[in-house]
């Protein structure tokens, strides 16, 4: 990445294979390049290097308007800060990607993914008014109504209190088991990355060799 101070280098030497339906937790700490590979597994942001590949595809050679139809079509998303459109109310907010794809089901798995988040009293309400765990849920039934191969989340967790936070982990798991999902997902919390198949430790911007010692309060701050 380039600055005023010259070429920022934020990842390097990052040799990474997650297999599918796998769960892989990226952890470390703040500033550590966690988000950014995220990003670019993602396909929301290129690398300056090196190739990245989703299935037998190598989204390092599409072009802005090919990784957003990639994205579309295989990728789900759950985000901290919920990203839900405040002008949709909740079924709405969910049928979102699966409308985008033209499924004519959109509107039948969209109330069925939120009775199993536990919104089906919630179907005609706002973003705003809901709590910050019921945004979420809402966000992770969008994520999964979309048949998505691989689900990103960053830091699900990172904006509810423990209690909610243990019930969005439970919910992200027992869906991601259901649907065969590939995730990958970035997080301080040591509950949420003990539940994942591999945890992957970064620090430095470069992957932590299996073995190498990475200090539990660096890893959990």
């Amino acid at each position: 990445m380039g600055t005023s101070e010259g070429q920022l280098t934020i990842l390097k030497g990052i040799n990474l294979e997650i297999k599918r339906s796998e769960s892989v937790a990226i952890v470390g700490a703040s500033g550590s390049g966690k988000t950014t590979l995220l990003s670019l597994l993602a396909g929301l942001d290129t690398p300056s290097v090196g190739q990245i590949f989703l299935g037998d595809e190598e989204i390092t050679a599409f072009d802005e308007e090919q990784r957003a139809l990639m994205r579309g079509r295989m990728v789900g998303f759950v985000f901290q800060t919920f990203q839900l459109l405040g002008s949709l109310t909740a079924i709405e907010n969910v049928m979102l990607p699966a409308e985008l794809k033209r499924d004519p089901e959109a509107e039948i798995k969209g109330r069925e993914l939120l009775r199993r988040v536990g919104l089906e009293h919630r179907t005609h309400h706002y973003p705003r008014q809901l709590s910050g765990g019921e945004q979420q849920r809402v966000a992770i039934a969008r994520a999964f109504a979309s048949s998505a191969e691989i689900l990103f989340a960053d830091e699900p967790t990172g904006n509810l209190d423990s209690a909610t936070g243990a019930t969005i982990i439970d919910l992200i798991f027992a869906l991601n088991e259901e649907f065969g999902t590939t995730l990958v997902l970035v997080t301080h919390d040591l509950r949420l990355a003990d539940r994942c198949d591999r945890v992957v430790q970064i620090a430095a911007g470069e992957l932590v060799l299996p073995g190498a010692p990475v200090a539990q309060q660096e890893v959990a701050r």
